[in-house]
């Protein structure tokens, strides 16, 4: 099952909430195509038109579950010009079946993944913008002060004002009736949204819509001077009277213009924005969409074609999926399109039978249902999630919620994309790559890694890393990730390795380019301990190799190794710098907890880490014969030689009752240390672990006292300074090694 698909028993389950759902748009719905036809210079009744269109045609044909179409605000302003432009509305109406026909075409290529394109952060600013502008454009409404279209969300308005002066405007010329239906609404919602009541399957807007109307009616029964009058309730133009029909309410196009280029144009521009606005929408709707569903975007573009097709052929402004009516949608507990067929089929019946019913609402109470559901778009938990996100991600928020608020929705979310490119423009410029500071036992390495894509826009910034490299350096450029790299960066980078880097003293080494890129593989820093290496150190050095080596390994910050070429130049030869005496615990491997190559060290590992003869010759041959310059006693927490042996001491026990006859050379070893940790005094077992891991710790002491007292030869290097010897603890919980520095000195007792 995809995403866009809902199960069978879902669907049957979701009926009744949908159909009241699809009431609750309707509602919504109507007073918004009206004022959008109203603002687009369009008849009335063009409106409606589309509302039904988009609500039986594009809703059958539609793969999302949420979204509702109709006539957009986001078109208006460009309606109003190509009407004025092409001089008669039937000659439009041939533009926006042009437009349909695009729109199939669309589709039928699969243009719809234009959507996946979209940045995340320009579509919850589409959201959130969305919520600021219902909020603020129908406060006026709310309190009665309708001198705006209740569909407008462009800043400027048709009266003048924009959408502050009309706020101020507002104060002036309140409403009692209306402002008290829109503030028992608004009341209505919010304790619908806090109680018990959420639960019914009445929807709270259905319930203010109901109770806002009854209010008014109530009011005009008592003859009260706070009745609401006409002219700031619903008005759906009456056409089931006598003498009129829904047919007297049908445009028909202008064919005989199909051809005509101005029209063509007309055609292609609607095409273009109506699909631009219907997929940011789909986007954003899915969003809201409680299950989570994935819209398909170009079968959302076929639904939207046939739509428009229709919608020109009888006398409908263009449709697009819209953001407020799905918002609404969404928010009244929709599930599936049955919602969205119902408010068609409402808006069809309502204009043919019902008009002066739905004439009796008072626009505050649906004011007070946008007002609401506005603030669920622009809840301040989402500014502070975005802003907690990171400036890339809040600055181009922002600036779509600022650009749609301030001039309209494609010109924000305009602002908003270049915003939002701007930012991948920064990061190119100073992108790009990657650079580590590595501290090999040869010396500091810079590796410069090169990104998936490396594009003419990284140029300045690898150029600016080229000149930051000083006499001495050693530079690794490493292309092993690398899919594609610019020629322009090809070439700098060249010329960096063949003239720049020889000339300022600066040494390179390459890894990873392709062979079209003629950069072949060249080596020139050692990764591993050679002769040199080992020669060159001392046992503190070694010891700040091996810590800074569990530091990179806790943090996850390895050195990038190439184990392959390290087996090959070690084939020869070994140098390594220190001898790790460790246990066979299989959570301590000595190489990984120190971020170690092949070749860096001898690894002794046997259980509970004791110095046995047979260690012990192994030692002197890695000190003395190999060269080694440390000797690290490494034991560890939670180690289950020790508890084992803290287990045998505590019950008078050996291994041998447990069938392990020659495990007694490890515990008689780390017994002599359960017996001198003398700072518990209860629980002496296994089945304490602070106990453990003191026992652990004593051991490593006692370890390198054994060293130095049964091995003459390790104890004379010691004393003459040739190398050193190191106690050490690994906690299995954090990844720490902590190491025992004092211990270099320490003599036998």
């Amino acid at each position: 099952m995809t995403n866009s698909q809902t199960p069978t028993a879902e669907k049957g389950g979701f009926v009744g909430r949908d159909l009241v759902a699809g009431v609750v748009v309707f509602l919504v719905a109507l007073p918004l195509c009206l004022g959008i036809a109203h603002a687009s210079g369009a008849p009335l009744h063009a409106g409606l038109i589309s509302g039904i269109i988009g609500g039986l045609v594009v809703g059958a044909l539609s793969g999302s579950h949420v979204s509702v179409s109709g006539p957009a605000a986001g078109l208006a302003a460009i309606v109003v010009a190509q009407i004025k432009g092409l001089g008669s509305y039937e000659a439009f109406l041939t533009a926006v079946m042009i437009a349909g026909a695009l729109q199939l075409v669309l589709g039928a290529v699969r243009a719809g993944g234009l959507a996946n394109y979209f940045p995340n952060s320009v579509i919850k600013g589409l959201l959130a913008a969305i919520g600021v502008l219902l909020i603020l454009k129908q406060l006026p409404h709310l309190i009665g002060h309708d001198s705006d279209d209740m569909g407008n969300l462009a800043a400027s308005q048709g009266d003048g004002e924009n959408t502050f002066t009309s706020l101020i405007k507002m104060l002036g010329d309140l409403l009692p009736g209306a402002a008290l239906v829109g503030l028992v609404s608004v009341a209505v919602l919010i304790t619908w949204e806090r109680t018990k009541l959420k639960k019914m399957l009445f929807p709270g807007a259905l319930a203010a819509v109901l109770i806002g109307t009854l209010i008014n009616e109530l009011l005009l029964g008592l003859g009260s001077s706070w009745a609401i009058g006409a002219k700031h309730l619903v008005g759906v133009p009456v056409v089931s009277g006598e003498g009129g029909s829904f047919t007297d309410l049908l445009a028909f196009p202008d064919l005989s213009r199909l051809f005509d280029p101005q029209v063509l144009i007309a055609g292609v521009t609607l095409a273009i924005v109506a699909s631009l606005e219907t997929l940011l929408n789909l986007e954003a709707t899915d969003k809201l969409d409680p299950l989570r569903r994935s819209s398909p975007p170009s079968r959302e573009l076929l639904a939207q074609g046939a739509g428009n097709l229709v919608a020109g052929a009888i006398g409908g402004l263009p449709v697009t999926s819209v953001i407020v009516r799905s918002s609404v949608n969404a928010t009244a507990g929709s599930r599936t399109r049955l919602s969205t067929l119902t408010h068609g089929v409402l808006l069809l019946i309502s204009v043919a039978f019902f008009a002066e019913v739905i004439n009796r609402i008072p626009l505050a109470a649906l004011a007070a249902v946008l007002v609401v559901t506005g603030f669920k778009l622009a809840n301040p938990k989402l500014f502070r999630q975005m802003f907690k996100d990171g400036w890339s991600q809040f600055v181009p928020f922002v600036a779509t919620v600022g650009g749609i608020v301030f001039t309209d929705l494609l010109s924000g979310v305009g602002i908003g994309l270049a915003t939002s490119l701007g930012f991948m423009l920064w990061r190119n410029l100073r992108g790009g790559f990657h650079v580590i500071r590595e501290d090999h036992a040869s010396g500091v390495v810079h590796r410069i890694e090169f990104g998936d894509q490396a594009s003419f826009l990284n140029r300045a910034h690898l150029a600016s890393l080229f000149d930051g490299f000083e006499s001495g350096s050693h530079v690794v450029l490493d292309a092993r990730n690398t899919d594609y790299i610019d020629p322009d960066v090809m070439a700098l980078t060249k010329e960096f390795v063949s003239d720049t880097a020889p000339g300022r003293g600066v040494k390179v080494s390459t890894v990873g380019f392709r062979d079209d890129y003629a950069l072949p593989d060249d080596i020139q820093y050692v990764d591993f301990s050679s002769r040199e290496v080992q020669e060159s150190l001392t046992p503190d050095a070694v010891l700040k190799i091996l810590e800074d080596g569990n530091a990179r390994f806790r943090s996850g910050n390895r050195l990038k190794r190439d184990l392959v070429r390290q087996v090959d130049k070690t084939a020869a030869g070994q140098h390594p710098m220190a001898v790790v005496l460790s246990c066979i615990d299989s959570r301590a491997p000595a190489e990984l907890l120190f971020d170690l190559g092949i070749g860096d060290i001898f690894s002794v590992r046997v259980a509970g880490n004791v110095a046995r003869d047979k260690v012990l010759g192994s030692m002197e041959f890695a000190c003395k014969v190999a060269g080694s310059k440390l000797i690290v006693v490494l034991g560890h927490t939670r180690c289950g030689a020790v508890k084992a042996t803290c287990d045998f001491v505590a019950q008078g026990k050996g291994p041998e009752d447990l069938g392990l006859t020659n495990l007694t050379s490890i515990t008689d070893v780390i017994a002599e240390s359960v017996r001198r940790e003398s700072e518990t005094k209860d629980d002496r077992s296994g089945a304490n672990p602070v106990f453990v891991d003191r026992v652990a710790d004593l051991h490593v002491h006692h370890t390198m006292e054994m060293i130095r007292a049964n091995s003459p030869t390790l104890s004379k290097m010691l004393d003459d300074g040739e190398i050193g010897i190191v106690g050490a603890m690994y906690d299995v919980v954090s990844g720490r090694v902590t190491f025992s520095r004092a211990d270099a000195t320490v003599a036998v007792s």
